[in-house]
């Protein structure tokens, strides 16, 4: 990665660390709708690689959360707490699976081939590895979202009542329940159905703690 280009994404991350400190309390997780119609189950996705396309039936019986992802956003340092959350919560059940995408500041420039390269490399760089699927790019919100956001955000109300500024917007239809930023979480249960949702200010910590809450309904008495 030469010098131009690492200043090419300074702007991106200015703006990522603008959507990240303002002041306004709000929430950062909701829990899904009781009533939700269809599963995860129903739906499917093509690895990053572009090798396989994965059914999700394949996650029937674990705890399953969805990110959307972005390499040169602020909250790119997520990668290896997710890494490590997945690796301490396998045994549990957990999976975690990544959607880059690019509809937020434009932080997910490259394509489906230049992801993980920049991911080793450049953010967090260091050699560093996503131990989760990948899957490829697309979008999460408007006209050409992928059909699984599709049913996540149907499933589930956002945390915050504040959409973002449209400076940042460049998706149409807008609606209330679309994924506000990078590194969104959706959880799904071992039936398929989601269960929480939580937004891009939601630490990785916090995620965990309430996912730690969750899993004690299925711990044998």
């Amino acid at each position: 990665m030469t010098a131009q280009l690492r200043v090419s994404y300074l702007f991106p991350l200015l703006l990522a660390s603008f959507m990240q400190t303002n002041p306004m309390a709000e929430k950062v997780k909701m829990d899904c709708y009781k009533d939700v119609k269809g599963t995860i189950f129903d739906y499917e996705a093509i690895t990053i690689n572009g090798s396989e396309n994965i059914q999700f039936t394949r996650y029937m019986g674990k705890h399953v959360l969805f990110v959307n992802v972005a390499t040169y956003c602020g909250l790119t340092a997520q990668y290896p707490e997710l890494n490590a959350l997945q690796e301490e919560l396998k045994p549990s059940g957990l999976v975690v699976l990544g959607f880059p995408c690019n509809q937020f500041g434009k932080q997910e420039p490259g394509d489906n081939k230049e992801i993980l390269p920049g991911i080793k490399y450049v953010r967090p760089g260091g050699g560093f590895v996503p131990n989760f699927q990948l899957f490829e790019k697309g979008d999460v919100n408007g006209d050409k979202e992928q059909s699984i956001f599709t049913f996540l955000k149907q499933s589930c109300p956002h945390p915050s009542e504040i959409l973002a500024s449209f400076r940042y917007i460049s998706w149409e239809p807008i609606k209330v329940h679309d994924v506000r930023w990078n590194f969104e979480k959706f959880l799904v249960g071992p039936n398929g159905v989601p269960v929480m949702r939580w937004s891009h200010r939601a630490t990785v910590s916090t995620v965990k703690s309430d996912i730690l809450e969750y899993l004690k309904q299925f711990k044998t008495k």
